[in-house]
């Protein structure tokens, strides 16, 4: 299966296809095939492209020109690693698994799109379901209110999780939904217990690269947060999760080397005899 890893987490490429994160004058289309040509190379063992943002100053991307921007950039990119769509719409996973795209990357676990569950288990195609309160980035962090965050966000994916596997759906992988109708104090709770999610036998996503939580331990605009972002990651890492979804693929990557390297020293009890300097 797709989503099931042994060994190092795999790193997932970030690859947006709107108008915000890209400038000049060139073509979107172009720019993006550009940017995930690069993550490739970079070592991405998987591409995420998404054409609408979930930001939650995010409008909403009519169906069409959301199909639109993304089809041109799977085309171009499917063949050479696994492709996952990021989107909400059930219209747009089709087309984009028509186009060459292997994984859906709902950040509405499936909810925002009625017909959304029925396509994947048509398709049996792998599956990433993220927990967000509401289902809508607009209103979400309005929406950041728990009892136990753990407790919940964990109870939500384990029942929606077992919801796909009665349709039929068997690759399913779990994302806490980091940044999504969360405050830096939920965001923290569920980066701690990320050893009790992945317990559950699941695949575990942790998209963590550069979210805001990021600037409220160490102030820095966006793109400045990689020393967070691979702080981040680590512990994920260090918790078992399977997939690492990042802006900076070989920063994380090069991470990843050195805390496995790490690990296996520790475990073979190696310590260093005859090594040269």
């Amino acid at each position: 299966m797709i989503l099931s890893r042994g060994g190092r987490p795999g790193v997932m490429g970030i690859l947006n296809v709107t108008p915000d994160s890209f400038s000049g004058d060139g073509r979107l289309d172009e720019a993006a095939i550009l940017r995930g040509e690069a993550l490739i190379a970079a070592g991405a063992d998987m591409l995420d492209i998404g054409g609408e943002s979930t930001r939650p100053s995010m409008t909403p991307v009519p169906v069409e020109e959301e199909i639109a921007r993304v089809l041109p950039v799977i085309r171009a990119l499917a063949g050479r690693i696994p492709i996952s769509i990021d989107t909400r719409n059930a219209a747009t996973m089709e087309a984009a698994l028509a186009a060459g795209a292997a994984v859906v990357n709902d950040v509405t676990a499936l909810g925002h799109d009625p017909d959304a569950l029925a396509l994947v288990a048509r398709k049996n195609c792998p599956v990433i379901i993220m927990h967000m309160p509401g289902n809508d980035p607009r209103t979400m962090q309005a929406r950041a209110h728990y009892a136990d965050v753990v407790a919940e966000v964990t109870g939500f994916l384990l029942t929606r999780a077992a919801e796909l596997q009665a349709a039929g759906v068997r690759d399913i992988a779990l994302d806490p939904g980091i940044g999504f109708g969360k405050t830096l104090e939920h965001n923290l709770a569920l980066l701690a217990a990320l050893p009790a999610l992945t317990a559950h036998g699941y695949p575990v996503l942790l998209g963590a690269s550069r979210k805001s939580f990021i600037a409220k331990l160490s102030p820095a605009p966006a793109d400045q947060r990689l020393g967070g972002s691979l702080a981040a990651a680590l512990a994920g890492a260090q918790a078992g999760v399977a997939w690492l979804r990042v802006h900076d693929v070989a920063e994380t990557r090069q991470a990843l080397a050195v805390w496995s390297a790490i690990r296996h020293a520790s475990e073979t009890g190696d310590k260093g005899l005859n090594q040269q300097p």
